[in-house]
């Protein structure tokens, strides 16, 4: 080892450099600390197949009182976004991670299925919510989806209710001034069932797209989508889809099949016109 070498001198800078970042961190920890029972109300728990009820009242962007049942039994899944929209942070990445994902579907919002983003903050306003929805709605790139994208606010009883009623729990941290809160969106069907939750922050367009459908109980997609979301299962645990080697290796081998059948039967035509 040779200590005059270039790189063993700087190892005192880098070493430097590391515990000033590392002090920076644990100091801003530090000040934003919260403590573990003020998050025992936090977060979300699956309630898969139970149902939601269609008399939850809330505020529409124009500031029309709606019931959940105006988005429910159109023959369309359903997205549900809880959120607000003031958050300085992780509601941002939700929304902008799955305007991402529906971006790059080939179905469309308000045909094949819309979304219900829903505020979390009784303080927030309907004027709140339309600008947001104009935001998100360029940030999808597709004025057309319009129709299926709904961005709600409510009273308070009702959100929590909803809340309650899908597995979403929240809390106002009066420290840090935020609301505490899970990132996931959950998909029903069209009837109020609870199919699939999605968690975190990044949505892929064939997680969603697995999801809907799931929701939909397979009735939108096109024969390609249902030959793909056949060779993957939805893991609780991982709250995401994964691949299925018995379904992704049966049809490996009917597509072997398939392709030696042409083989040989061509091969059989090639013989009986040679032998004719």
């Amino acid at each position: 080892m040779d200590i005059r070498n270039p790189l063993y001198l700087l190892l005192p800078v880098f070493l430097t450099i590391l515990l000033v970042v590392a002090a920076g961190q644990l100091q801003a920890l530090a000040q934003h600390n919260i403590p573990p029972e003020q998050l025992e109300d936090v977060g979300v728990t699956e309630k898969l197949g139970e149902y939601v009820s269609g008399d939850i009242m809330l505020y529409n962007e124009h500031g029309e009182e709606v019931a959940l049942d105006e988005y429910l039994n159109n023959g369309r899944p359903l997205i549900v976004a809880m959120v607000y929209y003031e958050c300085p942070m992780l509601c941002n990445l939700i929304l902008q991670g799955m305007m991402r994902g529906v971006s790059e579907l080939s179905w469309q919002p308000g045909s094949e299925f819309d979304i219900l983003t829903v505020s979390i903050s009784p303080t927030e306003t309907p004027e709140l919510a339309r600008a947001n929805k104009q935001n998100y709605l360029e940030e999808l790139g597709n004025p057309d989806a319009a129709d299926g994208l709904h961005f709600m606010t409510g009273r308070e009883e009702e959100v929590r209710r909803l809340g309650d009623e899908v597995g979403f729990y929240y809390k106002w941290n009066e420290q840090t001034q935020e609301y505490m809160h899970g990132s996931t969106l959950i998909f029903l069907s069209e009837e109020g069932h609870i199919s699939r939750y999605l968690h975190g922050i990044d949505y892929p367009e064939l997680m969603l797209r697995n999801a809907l459908y799931d929701a939909a109980d397979g009735r939108i997609g096109s024969t390609i989508d249902r030959v793909v979301l056949y060779c993957f299962q939805y893991d609780s645990e991982a709250g995401s889809y994964v691949p299925v080697a018995v379904n992704i290796m049966k049809l490996g081998g009917l597509a072997t099949l398939l392709v030696l059948g042409v083989f040989l039967g061509f091969f059989f035509m090639r013989e009986r016109k040679s032998q004719s």
